[in-house]
């Protein structure tokens, strides 16, 4: 689906969608419990339903009870063996490709894993060394990934500038097996925050893990623990309330509701970068904890006053699209001053921008959000490819954009 978007500034009011981060994480935490777990305010975006998915292939069962209530039967965390491994769909979700892997291995011997797009030419290095020294065979094919093998206690460790998933797959999966185990990063470990918010989960589920300090360099995990039914209801999210942040910059008026100030999601730092953005006068972002703002970021810093670098951003380059090249593509073809580094983009800020020509999502949806609200400060309408994107994780991101008084051309809703 394609659609034009006529400039026009927003105002009103909108209520971001639940935490995509947070439910992948309830969602897993409740399908290893013992019992029924009652899970409010969740999305059934497309990286939801591939993680839904999965936790039925491991024999957790789940049921939707109206639009925003899912109630999940876990299957306890015990080691299942079965003649066949079980097969996960992941579709485009990196977070449940690298999360379940290492559960997989705890509670069915391993599984055979697909994907589409992108994902699986995302890094998965750090399993593949850690596997291979633990005996666990790891074999690719395409968009066909074969894991085979029985997760065992013991010391893990990990580089921290890859992705903190790797962390949290670890986390949620050591705890089911027999033995004492350490995770140790050998770095220093980008998105702290989210691993923050995986421990928030586990210990909601009864899972209690010694976090990093100034004299424990790794996570400490006794295993056996036994995960308990939960009633969790989740937060709005942060990553996609960025997007209303950057509309307000340009020119909206929009009240956004339902945000946590003091919640565990690290995207919650978009609202001190907006501060800092709207001050004229060049300025340096440390991006390495906040990968995902960027597009929103970049979408302000493109009609401000002065030079704006976000740096330390390379992880960026895996993720649905090369980020830093597919914003630096259609922020160009917005009509904005930008150059993109190895792993940094410097934008000039301009007092608006042109438009009128056609922006690629790349099938990524934080690309196609940042082309939406930056068409409000185009002086001509500005047609984005690919708009369905937006599927992956937030189904109503055009409807809400028209309520707003978005005016576009070509939607379909469903």
């Amino acid at each position: 689906m394609d659609v034009t978007i006529v400039p026009n500034k927003l105002q009103g009011r909108v209520t971001p969608p639940p935490s995509k981060s947070q439910t992948h994480r309830v969602i897993l935490a409740a399908a290893l419990a013992r019992g029924r777990s009652r899970l409010e305010n969740v999305a059934i975006s497309q990286d939801i339903l591939a993680t839904l998915s999965c936790i039925g292939a491991l024999g957790a069962h789940w049921e939707r009870k109206g639009e925003r209530t899912l109630e999940v039967t876990g299957m306890g965390g015990i080691f299942q063996p079965g003649k066949e491994l079980p097969h996960f769909d992941c579709g485009e979700s990196g977070s449940t490709l690298r999360f379940l892997i290492p559960i997989a291995l705890a509670v069915a011997g391993g599984g055979i894993f697909t994907g589409r797009g992108r994902l699986m030419e995302r890094p998965q290095e750090p399993y593949i060394h850690l596997f291979r020294e633990k005996g666990i065979s790891w074999n690719r094919e395409g968009d066909t990934l074969t894991v085979l093998g029985q997760l065992k206690a013991g010391d893990y460790e990990l580089p921290g500038n890859v992705s903190s998933q790797f962390f949290t797959g670890l986390l949620y999966a050591l705890p089911l097996v027999s033995g004492i185990s350490r995770i140790v990063p050998t770095t220093h470990i980008e998105g702290r925050d989210y691993l923050a918010m995986t421990l928030d989960t586990l210990a909601g589920a009864g899972v209690t893990v010694t976090e990093l300090h100034n004299t424990i360099k790794y996570f400490h995990i006794t295993g056996k623990t036994a995960y308990k039914a939960m009633d969790y209801t989740v937060e709005s999210d942060w990553s996609q309330a960025a997007f209303w942040y950057a509309a307000n910059f340009l020119g909206g008026q929009i009240t956004i509701q339902g945000l946590n100030p003091t919640s565990a999601q690290g995207d919650k730092a978009v609202a001190s970068f907006y501060w800092k953005l709207a001050r004229p006068g060049d300025v340096d972002l440390d991006m390495s904890q906040y990968p995902d703002l960027v597009p929103p970021l970049a979408a302000m810093a493109a009609v401000r006053k002065g030079t704006c670098r976000f740096n330390n951003a390379g992880r960026l380059r895996m993720k649905e699209s090369d980020r830093l090249n597919s914003v630096t593509a259609a922020l160009i073809a917005l009509g904005a001053d930008i150059r993109e580094g190895e792993d940094s983009l410097t934008i000039r800020g301009r007092d608006s921008l042109m438009g009128g020509e056609m922006v690629d999502s790349q099938n990524d949806h934080r690309i196609a959000m940042m082309a939406a609200v930056s068409a409000q400060t185009c002086q001509k309408p500005v047609t984005i490819l690919g708009a369905e994107c937006v599927n992956k994780s937030y189904p109503n991101f055009w409807e809400h954009f028209q309520v707003l008084g978005g005016n576009i051309h070509g939607l379909v809703l469903r």
